[in-house]
């Protein structure tokens, strides 16, 4: 339902339960007991209406401002030629590939769960982490769009030299799925507040520079035989996000230790 609907359905109903408050007041006995009756009914009608519309808008989420105790990494990080990102020492003999979506409420406890783990070890030169930020969940924020909006600033921060601390910002303040995300101006702002100066990421990200290279991303996710899970049509597909992978290989997310695991073989 419309602003502008809601304002005059709103107002009929005032106007309504205003006429019968008068009546009321000029009845007698029966009718107006009857009167009364009925604006009680036309109140909680209205109250119910409003009631409604309030609990159906989207949730707003917090303030996007750089997360606390934000630990800046001092390894290199590069966007490839796609749009994923590559983070972590060159001389590191382990590469996780890490497959996310900014929206996706799993991937937040995951970055919960793993997140310092990973860094600490990226830091220390064990390993490196090539992410794929992907727009999974386009159409589960309102207005749709989030998913794809933060997987793009993030990789326009990772350009910046800020990818890390964007993309940790993000997961602090990870808005709820179904709710407004944040806009694009935010997101950009959310940089310049990391320290990104110039216009270039800015643009970067009103403009969407990465959004094609983001589905192509996305695509290729879909079509890779060790990501793919069985769809109840029996087609195959991309499993969903988190999903982490060596080489070809699938991580199980049920073993606790797979870091440590993979750092011993």
């Amino acid at each position: 339902m419309g602003g502008a609907e809601r304002n005059a359905r709103k107002k009929k109903q005032q106007q309504q339960a205003a006429k019968s408050v008068a009546a009321a007041r000029g009845s007698s006995g029966g009718d107006r007991k009857k009167i009364l009756i009925g604006v009680a009914v036309v109140a909680a009608l209205a109250a119910a209406l409003i009631a409604g519309v309030v609990l159906n808008q989207p949730s707003t989420p917090e303030a996007l401002t750089p997360a606390a105790d934000l630990k800046s990494l001092t390894v290199p990080v590069q966007r490839q030629d796609d749009a994923t990102v590559l983070v972590g020492k060159d001389t590191a003999k382990v590469t996780v590939d890490v497959y996310e979506d900014f929206l996706c409420p799993i991937c937040g406890t995951f970055e919960e769960k793993y997140g310092t783990q990973l860094r600490d070890h990226v830091e220390a030169g064990d390993l490196k982490i090539r992410y794929h930020v992907l727009p999974l969940l386009v159409r589960l924020s309102d207005p749709e769009g989030y998913s794809r909006d933060s997987a793009n600033a993030a990789v326009c921060a990772a350009d910046a030299g800020k990818f890390p601390e964007f993309h940790d910002t993000l997961y602090a303040k990870q808005p709820e799925e179904g709710s407004a995300g944040y806009t694009k101006a935010q997101l950009a702002q959310l940089g310049t507040d990391l320290g990104i100066t110039g216009d270039t990421f800015k643009s970067c990200v009103e403009t969407g520079t990465y959004d094609q290279a983001l589905d192509a991303d996305l695509d290729k996710a879909d079509a890779t035989p060790h990501l793919q899970a069985e769809r109840s049509d029996g087609s195959k597909g991309f499993r969903g996000t988190p999903a982490v992978a060596v080489g070809d290989q699938l991580i199980s997310l049920d073993n606790e230790n797979w870091i440590s695991d993979l750092l011993k073989a």
